[in-house]
């Protein structure tokens, strides 16, 4: 089914939009609670990961690169799109618990680490994949 371009670039920015949402709507629950810091810090990791999200939203339309899905066009084997998929879950599993301990009042700093550890490792392989 053909979809108009300008469908396609609303559609890419659904997720990040609600990304965003949710962090400010977390964000002034927890402060509204006496709990400033915790607001903002669930707040730059939900804007963290709108970014992500954003970012990704156009990979495919541009079609498959090179050093990514080979002369195949095919996005990667099985284990590359496994391994991406994994990826996926586990980051949004972890801000899912990261939005459920912000507004249960409990600890949210192991989560903000690991959300830090997967933003900074998505970096370092974007980085490291643009290259080669």
């Amino acid at each position: 089914m053909w979809i108009a371009p300008e469908r396609r670039r609303a559609h890419r920015w659904i997720a990040p939009v609600l990304a965003v949402a949710a962090g400010v709507a977390v964000a002034a629950t927890v402060a509204l609670r006496g709990q400033t810091e915790i607001g903002l810090v669930t707040l730059a990791v939900l804007l963290g990961y709108a970014i992500l999200l954003g970012a990704r939203g156009g990979e495919a339309s541009h079609g498959a690169h090179e050093s990514y899905g080979g002369a195949s066009g095919r996005g990667g084997g099985p284990h590359t799109r496994a391994a991406a998929a994994t990826g996926d879950v586990l980051v949004a599993v972890i801000m899912a618990a990261l939005i459920v301990q912000a507004l249960r009042g409990a600890e949210i700093w192991v989560l903000a680490g690991l959300a830090a550890v997967a933003c900074v490792t998505y970096l370092v392989s974007i980085l490291s994949i643009s290259w080669y």
